[in-house]
C-alpha cells in the first residue's frame, strides 16, 4: 500500500516528496552492501511514500544499482519515481574540463541508471579557483534543451558563486546542502537568495549521520577510529557547534521536545529542517528500511513556538559552524576536507 507523504514542486509538472532517500551509505563507506537487501529496502521506502532518490556519479555503484532496481520495477506495476543524481568532475581534471566530459558524465549516468533522461543532475565544483563552474552548469543546460536531462541543480554553492550561475539564465530549480539544527550556515544568506530565484532547497545532514538521535544522548564522546565516514564528518561539524558538551545539550532539548510528542529524536531533528524556510525537502541518508519510522514521525510532526524556542536557545550559545555554505569544506588541508575523495579512479 503506497502512502501519500507531502510533496513538493521544484519545477512546472515536477514533484519531489519532501523526504528524499540519500544514497551515499550505499556506496561502501558504511559497510558492506548487499544488493537484493538494499533494492528491497527501495521498494519499502516508495511504499511508504518517499519516492525521490538521491544519488551521484561519485557515489560508487549506487547508480547501477537503482538502475538495477528500476529495470526490476518497469516489469511490474508501480508509482513512479525521481532519480536525482550528481554531476562531480574530479578535482585534477578541472583545469582542462570540458563539454566533452560533461557529455560523456551525463552519458554516463544514463547509461547506469538505464533511463533515456535524467530527472535532477545536481552541480558540485569542487575548487573556485579553479574556473569553470559556469559554463560546467551552461552545457549541463545545452544537454537539458537537448533532452537528456529534465532539470538542473545545485550543490554546496556559496552565495557569490550560486549567483553567478543564475544570473546567467540557467534554470536551475533546487540546491542541495547540508542543514541542521547543529549547521545552520545556509540561513547566513544562500537560504534568503535561493528563495528569490524560485530554487528549492534540498538538505543533506538533518541527522547529523545518525549523532541526532536517542542512541548518542547522556553518552560519552566515540573514540576514534568512529564506525565510518559519516560519523568522522559530523563529528567534525559537532567540534564547530562547540564539542561535544554542547551537543550534548542539544540532544536533551530535542530529547525532552520528542518525549512531549511521542517521537524519536530523529523524527525532531528532521522536521526542524522541514520546517526552514525555502526547504523543499531532506535528503534521509538511511541504508535501511528500518529507519522508515522516524522519517514518518518528521512527516505527521508539528513542531510548536515553545519547541522551536527550546532549540533556538541551545543554538544562540553555539559557536558555530560560521561562514557561507560549504566553506569549512573547501579549505585545502584542512580537517573536513581531509575526508574528501576527489576523484572517481
Amino acid at each position: 500500500m503506497i502512502v501519500e507523504l507531502p510533496r513538493a514542486q521544484l519545477a512546472p509538472g515536477y514533484t519531489v516528496s519532501r523526504l528524499l532517500k540519500g544514497g551515499w551509505q550505499l556506496a561502501g563507506g558504511h559497510g558492506p552492501v548487499d544488493a537484493a537487501a538494499a533494492m528491497a529496502d527501495m521498494d519499502r521506502f516508495v511504499d511508504a511514500g518517499i519516492t525521490t532518490f538521491d544519488c551521484a556519479d561519485i557515489y560508487t555503484g549506487v547508480e547501477a544499482l537503482i538502475g538495477e532496481w528500476l529495470k526490476r520495477r518497469a516489469r511490474g506495476a508501480g508509482v513512479s519515481v525521481q532519480v536525482h543524481t550528481k554531476y562531480v568532475p574530479d578535482l585534477e581534471r578541472l583545469p582542462t574540463h570540458s563539454r566533452a566530459d560533461v557529455e560523456r558524465g551525463v552519458d554516463r549516468s544514463l547509461a547506469r541508471l538505464g533511463v533515456d533522461r535524467l530527472d535532477l543532475v545536481q552541480l558540485h565544483w569542487w575548487d573556485y579557483e579553479v574556473p569553470g563552474y559556469v559554463d560546467a552548469a551552461a552545457w549541463l543546460d545545452e544537454l537539458r534543451r537537448a533532452g537528456k536531462i529534465r532539470h538542473i541543480g545545485l550543490t554546496n554553492f556559496d552565495q557569490k558563486r550560486l549567483s553567478e550561475i543564475v544570473t546567467t539564465g540557467i534554470p536551475v530549480v533546487s540546491h542541495q546542502l547540508q542543514y541542521s539544527v547543529l549547521d545552520r550556515r545556509p540561513a547566513n544568506a544562500v537560504a534568503a537568495q535561493c528563495a528569490h530565484h524560485g530554487i528549492g532547497l534540498l538538505c543533506y545532514g538533518a541527522l547529523a549521520g545518525g549523532f541526532l538521535s536517542d542512541r548518542y544522548l547522556g553518552r560519552p564522546d566515540p573514540a576514534s577510529p568512529l564506525e565510518n565516514r559519516s560519523l568522522v564528518k559530523y563529528r567534525l561539524i559537532i567540534d564547530e557547534f562547540g564539542g561535544w558538551e554542547p551537543f550534548q545539550d542539544m540532544l536533551a532539548v530535542l530529547g525532552e521536545v520528542a518525549a512531549r510528542h511521542g517521537v524519536g529524536i530523529g523524527a525532531v531533528a528532521i522536521r526542524w529542517v522541514l520546517d526552514q524556510p525555502g526547504v523543499s525537502g531532506v535528503i534521509v541518508g538511511a541504508r535501511h528500511a528500518r529507519h522508515l519510522d522516524q522519517a514518518r514521525q518528521a512527516c505527521v510532526l508539528a513542531l510548536d513556538d515553545d519547541d522551536r524556542a527550546a532549540v533556538a536557545r541551545v543554538q544562540s550559545a553555539s559557536s558555530g559552524p560560521s561562514g557561507d555554505v560549504y566553506d569549512l569544506e573547501r579549505v585545502k588541508g584542512g580537517p573536513h576536507a581531509s575526508i574528501m575523495r576527489y576523484t572517481l579512479a
